[in-house]
C-alpha cells in the first residue's frame, strides 16, 4: 500500500500568546486573517513582527493564528545561525530551555527567556489516515520526496495524530530547499 502525504514548507513564523499579542500590538488587539492554512482553524495573519537575536534581526516575520497558550518562534537552522541563536530542534510546544530572543511589534517589545525552536519535521495525520497507514502518534518514520533534480529521504519524522488535524507533512525552508520543493508535492512514508 502506498502511503502518500502532502508535503508543505512551513516558513519562519511566530505563535503568540494573548498577553504578548497585546504588548506588541495594543490592549484588546485581535489578529486579522490574511489566509487560511491547511490545518483546520489555523491562519496566516496580516500582522508581522521583528525577531531580534544577538547578531541581527529577522524583519516582517509572519504570525500564525489563532493565539496560543504560550509564545513560540519557529525558524530554520539557517535563520538561527544568521541571527546568532543556538535554537534546539524540537517538536512544537516543547520550548522549555530553548533559545531566547526579543520580539518587536508596532506598539511594544517582548523579551523572551525561551521559546525559539527549529521545528522538528513532522506529519499531521487524522486518526483515520493514521489507522489506514498503520501508524501511531509519536511514531518516527522516514519520508521519500521525489523531485526532478533533488529527490530526498528525510528521516526522524514525527507522526502526530489528532482529530482536528488535516493530513500533511511540515518541513522548514532549509529542508524544502534541500529537496528543491516547488508546487504541490507528495512524499511517501517509508
Amino acid at each position: 500500500m502506498e502511503r502518500k502525504v502532502l508535503v508543505e514548507v512551513s516558513a519562519r513564523h511566530v505563535h503568540l500568546s494573548k498577553e504578548h499579542l497585546e504588548v506588541l500590538f495594543g490592549k484588546g488587539y485581535e489578529l486579522t486573517v490574511k489566509k487560511p492554512l491547511s490545518q483546520p482553524g489555523q491562519f496566516a495573519a496580516n500582522e508581522r513582527v521583528t525577531v531580534v537575536g544577538p547578531k541581527r534581526q529577522l524583519e516582517r516575520v509572519s504570525i500564525l493564528g489563532p493565539v496560543r497558550k504560550s509564545t513560540q518562534i519557529e525558524i530554520s537552522l539557517t535563520d538561527a545561525r544568521s541571527i546568532g541563536l543556538n535554537a534546539p530542534i524540537r517538536e512544537s510546544g516543547k520550548t522549555t530551555g530553548s533559545a531566547s530572543c526579543t520580539l518587536v511589534g508596532p506598539n511594544g517589545t517582548v523579551v523572551l527567556e525561551e521559546g525559539v525552536i527549529i521545528a522538528k519535521r513532522h506529519i499531521h495525520l487524522t486518526p483515520a489516515d493514521a489507522e489506514k497507514f498503520g501508524l501511531k502518534d509519536q511514531a518516527i518514520v522516514s519520508v521519500k520526496i521525489d523531485t526532478e533534480d533533488r529527490s530526498t529521504i528525510l528521516g526522524d519524522v514525527v507522526i502526530r495524530v489528532r482529530g482536528d488535524f488535516a493530513s500533511a507533512m511540515h518541513i522548514d525552508t532549509d529542508e524544502g530547499n534541500a529537496a528543491a520543493l516547488s508546487g504541490v508535492v507528495y512524499g511517501e512514508i517509508l
